[in-house]
């Protein structure tokens, strides 16, 4: 026999519980002491007790419980689905109430709005900068647009399609709370055409919600953010993780010529088929150069020379070079499977990064 604490230990119900239990004839003690009043319980009734405990910590009525304790497998199986049931019910009707809750509140409260005043010249150089590492994925709509990040020091731009990512900042006069917004490409390329013809002008955007209002021009152009959450880039940003491993001159026009007339890549498995990846090598005679597949054997000549090899698509790191300008860029990287950046030695808030591709 077990007292009624020692089956409160061992059921997972507290002491008041079993005598609610008892007083609602769920779970009757097989003994009760006429002279103390102590409940006493059977070894057997350790198991009910059990099953009362799981079914009260769900919230199954009493009379359900009762039922329970006295029924086959199968037709506790069926109490718990039509419990469960009611449970999804109840759980859509409150989200569906708390949705109408927050419309109120909106309905209420008017949306915060921040004005930048920016000059044309510079908005269209920092598209420029990142237009190139916009998302094309359908599955991840998220990735299809370009970040406004607004701070009170500015605007920066972002993209990223997961295997690059570009940023670029562009000075700003903001009146009103930071701001992030979602611009899809397209309004992002109208945008950049409308800044072109501004050159010498302003470009004042106007941001409340999920609305942005450009005005260029003497034209204007409105546009309905992308309502996704865009990926956290912050950990990539100058001094987030400490200074790189190594900073490498390019001669830019030089890097540019090699990959378009034919450099010599290697062929790995990525994303299901062949990819020619280039491989930069760091170390030895030169600084940087493109390695062919001869120098990445064990055996090949020039091994001991080379102290760092990394690949990447060639064709992402021409869009970057493309997109920095400039016939000197500072190549940054910490080994062979960490992300490497591309910056401009003038401008270190401007910067593109890619990703490598295991060797």
């Amino acid at each position: 026999m077990r007292s009624i604490g020692e089956l409160a230990r061992a059921s997972g119900l507290t002491v008041s519980a079993l005598r609610f239990y008892d007083a609602a004839g769920v779970l009757v003690p097989a003994r009760v002491d006429p002279v103390t009043g102590y409940r006493w319980y059977a070894d057997a009734q350790l198991a009910p007790a059990q099953l009362v405990a799981g079914l009260r910590r769900i919230g199954l009525p009493v009379a359900e419980i009762a039922r329970a304790v006295r029924a086959e497998p199968p037709v506790v199986h069926r109490l718990l689905d039509a419990h469960l049931g009611r449970l999804a019910d109840g759980l859509a009707e409150a989200r569906a109430e708390a949705a109408r809750i927050r419309r109120l509140l909106a309905a209420d409260q008017a949306p915060p709005v921040t004005r930048l005043v920016l000059a044309g010249q510079e908005l269209s150089a920092a598209v420029d900068a990142v237009r190139f590492a916009v998302g094309t994925d359908p599955a991840l709509p998220g990735l299809a647009g370009v970040l406004l990040d607004v701070t009170d020091e500015g605007v920066r731009l972002v993209a990223t399609d997961r295997h690059r990512m570009a940023v670029a900042t562009a000075g700003a006069a903001v009146r009103g709370p930071a701001v992030r917004a979602l611009l899809p490409v397209a309004a992002v390329d109208r945008l950049r055409r409308l800044s072109g013809e501004a050159a010498t002008g302003e470009v004042r955007l106007t941001l409340v919600g999920r609305q942005v209002v450009a005005d260029v021009a003497r034209r204007r152009l409105r546009v309905t953010t992308l309502p996704y959450d865009f990926p956290d880039y912050h950990a990539l940003l100058p001094g987030t993780t400490g200074p790189p491993a190594r900073r490498v001159p390019v001669d830019a026009p030089w890097l540019v010529a090699a990959l378009r007339s034919g450099a010599p890549t290697v062929t790995r498995e990525y994303g299901g088929g062949p990819l020619p990846v280039t491989v930069l090598g760091l170390g030895g005679r030169d600084p940087l150069r493109l390695l062919g597949p001869d120098e990445l054997a064990d055996s090949g000549t020039g091994r001991a020379e080379v102290e760092l090899r990394v690949g990447v698509n060639g064709e992402y790191l021409l869009d970057a070079l493309h997109a920095a300008g400039g016939p000197r860029l500072v190549l940054e990287l910490d080994g062979p499977v960490t992300p490497l950046a591309i910056r401009r030695p003038d401008d270190p808030a401007a910067f593109s990064v890619l990703m490598p591709i295991r060797l």
